[in-house]
C-alpha cells in the first residue's frame, strides 16, 4: 500500500487536460460559491450531484485543490482493493496470498494508478461501488446489492455497464424483483440534499440524458469496434443508433441463454449450496464471468465512448482471472495493454503517433472473445467439481452467508 502511495504521490503535480477544462474551473465555482452552497443551482457541471457533494467538502478543508481531488479517488483505489481481496478470499478461502496478489495487482494498474494520480479522474469511485455490489451478490445480500448498484449510478451514468448483471440475478432467481427498488430509492435519496439547497429537480433527474448528446463522434480513443469503421463526417447518427441497436440485442443474447441455462441446471450443486446458491446454481465463476463479459461488451459495441469507459472491464478482468487462474490468467493483460494503450495517445501525444487504435481495438477484442468463451464453457458445465480439483469447476465453499428463507429447506 505504502508503495501504491508513493507512485500516486509522484503524479500529483501533474496537471491534466481535464483538470484544466473541467475539474478545475467546476472546484474554483463551488469554492467562490461558498462550498455546499454552490449545489442550488449545479448546472455548472455536467456530472451528477453526488461527486459534487464531495468536491464541495474537500474546499473547507486546508488542502491545495488539484492534489485535493486526486487525493480523494486515491482513496477510492484503495476501497477498490479492499473489495477486490475480499471477491478472492470468497475463491481462495484457505489461500489469504492469493487475495492479497489480486489486490496488489489492481493497486498498480496503470489504468488505475493514472486514473487518479494523474488525471484526477473518478472512475474509481463508482467502479468501487459496483464492485462492492458484485461482492454483496456473491454473498447472496440482495438489497446491499442493488443500493450500491444505485450509488455508483448516482455517480456515473457507465454504471449501466454492469446492470445487465441485476437483470440476469432477477431472472435466475438469484435475487427478489423487489430488491431492485433500492437502485431508484437510493438515486433519488442522494439528489435531495441539493434539492434542499435549490436545485432543480428535473435537472437533477435528467444529468444523464443531456450527457448522452455531448459528444457525437463514433469513438474518443477508445479501443472499441468503432475503430475500423469510417462514415463521412456529418453522417454517423445513423451509425450511432445502429450501434446502440446492436448493443442491446447482444446483451440480451449474452441474458437469455445464461438464465436458461441456470434453471436447467435446477439446484446447485453442493458446494454451492454451501455459499448460499441453493435456489439457482449462479455460482460466483459465474456471476464474475458475466460481470467481465458486459464490462467489455457494452463498452466495445457502444458508440461515444472515451478511452476511460473501460476502467470496470480493468477491474473486472482480474477479478476474472484469479477466478480461473488456468484459463483466463493472459485476460487482464489482454485488457491492460488495449485500455492503457489508449489512455496513451491522451496522456502521452509524444508517442501517440507511433501507436495504432485499430491494433487496441483488436487486443479489446481477443479479450472478449476469451471472456465470451470461459462464460460459456462455465454455463456449459454442470458436473460437479472434485473436491480436491484445480481449475474451471473448482468451487472452495464461500463463507457461509446467513441462508435465504426463500432457499429453504435445502439451504438448511
Amino acid at each position: 500500500m505504502a508503495s501504491a502511495l508513493l507512485v500516486r504521490f509522484l503524479l500529483l503535480e501533474y496537471e491534466s487536460p481535464d483538470w484544466y477544462r473541467f475539474l478545475g474551473p467546476w472546484y474554483r465555482y463551488i469554492t467562490e460559491q461558498g462550498g455546499f452552497h454552490a449545489l442550488g443551482n449545479a448546472d455548472f457541471s455536467d456530472y451528477n450531484v453526488p461527486y459534487l457533494y464531495l468536491m464541495a467538502a474537500l474546499t473547507y478543508l486546508p488542502v491545495p485543490a488539484m492534489e485535493g481531488v486526486k487525493c480523494l479517488s486515491i482513496l477510492f483505489d484503495l476501497a477498490l482493493a479492499h473489495y477486490t481481496y475480499r471477491i478472492v478470499a470468497l475463491r481462495w478461502p484457505h489461500r489469504p496470498r492469493r487475495a492479497l496478489a489480486a489486490a496488489v495487482v489492481v493497486l498498480f494498474l496503470p489504468t488505475v494508478v493514472t486514473n487518479s494520480g494523474w488525471w484526477a479522474q473518478s472512475d474509481a469511485v463508482f467502479t468501487t461501488f459496483l464492485v462492492a455490489g458484485v461482492y454483496h451478490l456473491l454473498r447472496d445480500r440482495p438489497w446491499w446489492t442493488c443500493s450500491f448498484f444505485g450509488i455508483a449510478l448516482a455517480f456515473k451514468l457507465q454504471a449501466v455497464f454492469l446492470f445487465p448483471l441485476l437483470l440476469v440475478a432477477v431472472l435466475a432467481r438469484r435475487i427478489p424483483w423487489r430488491s431492485l427498488l433500492a437502485v431508484p430509492a437510493v438515486y433519488l435519496a442522494l439528489d435531495v440534499p441539493a434539492i434542499l439547497l435549490g436545485s432543480d429537480p428535473w435537472q437533477l433527474l435528467t444529468v444523464y440524458v443531456r450527457q448522452t448528446g455531448t459528444y457525437r463522434d463514433l469513438t474518443l480513443n477508445a479501443p472499441t469496434v468503432y475503430q475500423f469503421v469510417s462514415v463521412p463526417y456529418g453522417e454517423e447518427d445513423p451509425v450511432r443508433r445502429a450501434g446502440v441497436l446492436v448493443a442491446g440485442l447482444l446483451v440480451l443474447a449474452l441474458i437469455w441463454p445464461a438464465v436458461r441455462a441456470v434453471r436447467r441446471t435446477g439446484r446447485a450443486q453442493p458446494e454451492d449450496r454451501t455459499a448460499g446458491n441453493a435456489c439457482t446454481g449462479l455460482t460466483g465463476t459465474r456471476i464474475l464471468l458475466l460481470a467481465t463479459a458486459f464490462a467489455i461488451t457494452v463498452p466495445f459495441l457502444l458508440p461515444s465512448m472515451h478511452e476511460r469507459y473501460f476502467y470496470i472491464a480493468d477491474i473486472l478482468s482480474v477479478l476474472a482471472a484469479f477466478q480461473l487462474p488456468r484459463q483466463l490468467w493472459y485476460l487482464p493483460v489482454l485488457v491492460q495493454l488495449s485500455s492503457f494503450g489508449s489512455y496513451l495517445k491522451f496522456i502521452a501525444p509524444g508517442v501517440a503517433p507511433y501507436l495504432s487504435m485499430p491494433a487496441h481495438g483488436v487486443l479489446m477484442l481477443l479479450a472478449l472473445i476469451a471472456v465470451l468463451r470461459a462464460t460459456a464453457r462455465e454455463f456449459r458445465d454442470t458436473a460437479p467439481a472434485p473436491s480436491g480439483s484445480v481449475g474451471r469447476t473448482t468451487r472452495p465453499p464461500l463463507p457461509l452467508p446467513t441462508p435465504s428463507a426463500r432457499c429453504a429447506p435445502d439451504a438448511t
